[in-house]
């Protein structure tokens, strides 16, 4: 289903409204287009004044069992939702089950509904914030001239030498520099970032109603989406599918997040995913970036790894159905399937 067919007047959000990413697709007059609705407008301190109406008859639970979720049994606050009255997001008042039916992502069309469709924790404690996006960008671009410098000083001085000798050298100030960068994002408040998944379009639908499912129960982080039919790299067969944290240097929670996807088997088995910060976006550190930095933060290989280290398993210590071994085998087994899945999405430009 590609459009709601209703008289409502919704309003449309053509972009992510915590980051550029939705550039990953598309040529560069699209790109320039989504990164300018970007830097104009937020979701997160606009006011959507638009309500939405369901059929008659229509009785499903609204809201999170509080059998189901421990934020229902713990908070009395009112639920709130950044994207009530956007017309390609769940709302408060609005049945899981309608929201899939009236926005699954195999058919929602970018052209009728936009890029992306989203869903917000409704029990986050996220709003809009004091961050700094603007001096970030400042900041941060000023780093990023200082290390292409000092890139350019090392490669003349080792003029002659073996690339990978060069690449040595330069290794620990590279190392250096991002550090740097992420320390004045967290300085400036740019904070956010997610797992990004990439499930075929055959089972994108199933995959987004279990990351639907989890986000509104408040099982996952402050917000997710999914790229609809239309918004895919060259007719790829993959869909993006974004888990944000708040965070990115709060590792507890970027870890509780990865160990819920593991449970809800949308992760392992073969296959990895990756973390991404959107300070990196913001500067435009993309795949291929001229500066040469990873564009992700972590692999679900490297922490389930360290996870398993510190004697972390999955909630109630259950394995994922049909794993066997602890997670260290589990994380080596996924090696062949998750390196071709980070050049996938080191290909896409995020």
């Amino acid at each position: 289903m590609a459009e709601p067919q209703d008289d409502k007047e919704w309003v449309v959000i053509d972009d992510d409204p915590i980051s550029e990413e939705s550039s990953f697709y598309g040529d560069e007059d699209l790109k320039a287009s989504l990164e300018s609705a970007v830097a104009a407008f937020s979701p997160l301190t606009h006011t959507f004044t638009q309500p939405i109406s369901y059929p008659a008859g229509d009785t499903t639970n609204r809201t999170p069992s509080s059998k189901t979720s421990e934020p229902a049994r713990m908070a009395p606050k009112p639920l709130y939702n950044p994207y009530e009255g956007e017309r390609a997001a769940w709302q408060l008042d609005e049945p899981i089950a309608s929201f899939l039916a009236r926005l699954p992502p195999l058919t929602s069309l970018w052209t009728a509904v936009g890029p992306w469709i989203w869903v917000a924790n409704p029990y986050s404690d996220r709003r809009a914030t004091d961050s700094d996006l603007a001096g970030y960008t400042d900041v941060g671009t000023a780093i990023l001239s200082e290390w292409e410098s000092r890139r350019k000083t090392v490669e003349g001085e080792m003029a002659g030498k073996a690339k990978a000798t060069i690449t040595r050298r330069l290794g620990p100030e590279k190392k250096e520099f991002e550090e740097k960068l992420l320390a004045k994002a967290r300085e400036k408040g740019v904070t956010s970032g997610k797992w990004m998944l990439f499930p075929s379009a055959a089972r994108v639908n199933e995959t987004w109603a279990a990351i639907v499912t989890a986000t509104v129960a408040g099982q996952l982080g402050s917000v997710a989406k999914v790229a609809t039919k239309g918004f895919e790299d060259g007719g790829s067969d993959t869909r993006l599918i974004c888990v944000y944290t708040d965070d990115f240097s709060d590792m507890d929670d970027v870890k509780r997040v990865l160990q819920k996807l593991v449970e809800m088997d949308l992760v392992g088995g073969g296959w990895g995913i990756y973390y991404k910060c959107d300070a990196y976006t913001h500067l435009g550190i993309n795949s291929k970036n001229e500066w040469g930095f990873k564009a992700s933060l972590y692999s679900s290989k490297e922490l389930l790894t360290a996870m398993n280290k510190e004697g972390r398993t999955v909630e109630g210590g259950k394995k994922r159905k049909g794993a066997t071994g602890d997670l260290t085998d589990w994380a080596k087994k996924t090696k062949t399937k998750a390196s071709k899945e980070d050049d996938k999405a080191e290909t896409w430009d995020f």
